[in-house]
């Protein structure tokens, strides 16, 4: 199966062991992965301040580098939910509206790939620790998948994954949001990481890079001795 890698800015500047490791997941896996080097931001930025015709360029040009490939998957929830809202970008427009909504049904997120597609819930992974897991937004409620991370790290051997209360509570992040409002954010990722510290965990796990940035920023400014992994990671851990 070939799967076209859309790495999002935040993994390519911040996080290239996330890359890393969800392309040796991938192909140990089974996959060929393709990496289309002409990708850029998914615009995602730009659409939250209301650029909307900015956007559409950016947008009209991800849908042309992607254009070929049979699967897209993103070590994102966030960035990969963009690329489902290409669609009503393009609400007025029914040629590129197709293109979008073409786009938008071969992308997944990397855990919902692994099993909604590949239907695999045991990678052959493990990892001693004791972990919980962090729920992004914008993959819960706007993508959608819930379920797919937990059937995975159920399965990492080792690892004891406890729920974190209010999970469905944000970081703080928000893409812009922690940028305009940032006594407001600092406020939510500090109680984020009271209800973590709760857990007793040493390791918190996310889908998304955003949160994982913004919770792991905040515990290294407050010393707290919890680490942060991207679940492509930990599930890249043999």
């Amino acid at each position: 199966m070939r799967v076209s890698l859309f790495i999002t800015c935040l993994n390519d500047v911040f996080f290239p062991g996330v890359g890393k490791a969800t392309v040796e997941v991938l192909e140990r896996l089974g996959c060929e992965i393709d990496f289309p080097t002409e990708q850029t931001c998914c615009g995602q930025p730009a659409y939250n301040s209301g650029y909307q015709n900015e956007t559409k360029e950016i947008a009209k040009h991800m849908i042309r580098t992607f254009e070929h490939a049979e699967y897209v998957v993103a070590p994102s929830g966030s960035c990969a939910m963009m690329f489902h809202e290409y669609e009503k970008l393009f609400a007025d427009d029914h040629i590129w509206k197709e293109k979008a909504r073409v786009l938008a049904d071969k992308t997944y997120e990397f855990s919902q790939f692994l099993v909604d597609v590949l239907k695999v819930e045991d990678v052959g992974s493990s990892l001693k620790a004791n972990a919980t897991y962090h729920r992004s937004c914008h993959m819960i409620r706007l993508l959608g998948v819930k379920d797919a991370p937990m059937k995975l790290l159920h399965h990492v051997r080792g690892l004891h994954v406890t729920e974190l209360p209010h999970a469905y509570d944000c970081c703080g992040f928000g893409g812009t949001f922690s940028v305009k409002m940032v006594p407001i954010s600092e406020q939510i990722v500090d109680e984020k990481i009271r209800h973590i510290e709760e857990t007793g965990a040493d390791l918190l796990i996310g889908a998304d890079c955003g949160c994982l940035m913004n919770i792991g920023g905040r515990l290294q400014r407050k010393r707290k001795p919890i680490k942060v992994m991207h679940i492509a990671e930990v599930l890249n851990q043999r």
